[in-house]
């Protein structure tokens, strides 16, 4: 069964996500929230001046409230209020907060509220919250930590 997974801000980090997650097996991107609008939003999946461009290989449509990516579309919510987030009613397992606003558990616990059931936050957070680094420390992470930090981009590069 796949990871229901939303991903919260479609910035460079957010994009990044997705084009790394899209069609591989064990998980599925259900949603997507962000305030731009989806034209812009799969112009900007599409194009990528430091990536390259995804259309070459993938189809990217924009919908009224969509985009669509090799027939499977996703949703587009515009909602700057995480609590306010459909995540129960899409059971979504996973949301990759991608916003850089929802940065400690208390801001995070957001989602959490608003039905998901795990929330990785790709900046650095607050001390209240385990930070979590593949390969470096992951095997400290327990089936209770619900919000947690990937650290930041940097971090992971190295």
């Amino acid at each position: 069964m796949a990871v229901k997974v939303a991903i919260n801000g479609f910035g460079r980090i957010g994009r990044l996500a997705f084009r790394q997650m899209f069609g591989h097996e064990g998980s599925e991107i259900v949603a997507i929230n962000d305030l731009t609008s989806p034209d812009m939003l799969a112009y900007l999946l599409k194009y990528d001046s430091t990536q390259g461009n995804y259309a070459r290989d993938h189809e990217v449509v924009a919908g009224e409230d969509s985009i669509t990516v090799d027939g499977k579309e996703i949703k587009i919510y515009k909602e700057a209020d995480a609590n306010n987030l459909p995540w129960g009613d899409l059971d979504v397992d996973v949301v990759l907060e991608c916003t850089g606003f929802y940065t400690s558990k208390a801001k995070a616990q957001a989602h959490i509220n608003a039905g998901a059931k795990k929330v990785v936050i790709s900046a650095p957070a607050g001390s209240d919250l385990p930070t979590i680094v593949y390969n470096v420390n992951h095997e400290t992470l327990t089936a209770e930590d619900n919000i947690i930090s990937a650290a930041s981009c940097t971090t992971n590069c190295l």
